[in-house]
């Protein structure tokens, strides 16, 4: 069984289906990247599996529960955690104060609006680790803004990380790097790969050779591929969607 799977989903604005009939399955230890053109419904696809929006029809099924109908915040309760291509971090805590409240929020203490935060050993620590497999940890105590922006990508996937999710849903990782810090986040997703179930969306096409178990391919709204990277290289489709059937760059 799928971690997670759609059947026949659809989103439409309108007379605009968006994503239409989608079939999606993501399996738990994988790492499973979601490309397309612009326009293919990447990120209405990304938000439908997060709960940002209902489906108009079709279902979601998290490790065989039907999630349709589930909010962004039921979903990360029950193990789906999500980065966003614009960092989602709040820019005037510290790094350590932005992982701890995101421990905190999956924790029963997490209204106990007066009690003293030094009080949260087992949270603050909790932390501290999530920072260390980050990288993050020369960056504890500065405020958030004022770190490198390839940093605050890397503290946006930690905050997602602080909630424990089964299934991590990356938006776009690399979107606005460097190279350097490009090669940095792909080590990061490597790394973090080995304990996580990974579902992303990004448009860099060496990231996602690069990193990917398993590819699948949107074009105008629709599924037109899925297998492994050599598989989508290979696929006449593919090439179609993107470049009209010309040769496509994937290094």
């Amino acid at each position: 069984m799928p971690l997670l799977e759609t059947q026949n989903l659809t989103k439409s604005f309108g007379a605009l289906a968006a994503v239409s009939g989608a079939n999606l399955n993501v399996h738990a230890g994988q790492v499973h990247a979601i490309i397309g053109p612009n326009g293919a419904g990447k990120t209405t696809l990304f938000n439908l599996l997060a709960g940002v929006f209902p489906p108009t029809s079709g279902r979601i099924l998290f490790d065989g529960q039907d999630i349709s109908n589930l909010k962004l915040h039921e979903r990360a309760r029950i193990g789906i955690g999500r980065s966003y291509q614009v960092t989602s971090i709040f820019p005037e805590l510290t790094v350590h104060e932005n992982v701890r409240l995101a421990v905190q929020s999956k924790t029963q203490r997490g209204v106990a609006l007066f009690r003293a935060a030094s009080g949260l050993v087992d949270i603050s620590a909790k932390a501290d680790a999530i920072l260390d497999e980050m990288r993050l940890t020369e960056f504890r105590d500065r405020i958030a803004s004022t770190i490198p922006y390839g940093s605050q990508r890397s503290l946006d996937v930690a905050i997602a990380l602080a909630t424990d999710p089964r299934l991590l849903l990356l938006d776009e990782p690399t979107s606005g790097m460097s190279p350097e810090d490009t090669l940095k986040m792909i080590a990061l997703v490597e790394r973090i790969s080995e304990k996580y179930t990974i579902a992303l969306i990004e448009h860099h096409m060496k990231v996602v050779m690069s990193i990917s178990d398993t590819i699948t391919v949107l074009s105008q709204g629709q599924i037109i591929a899925e297998g492994s990277p050599d598989d989508i290289q290979r696929n006449d489709d593919v090439r179609r969607a993107y470049l009209g059937g010309g040769k496509l760059a994937w290094t």
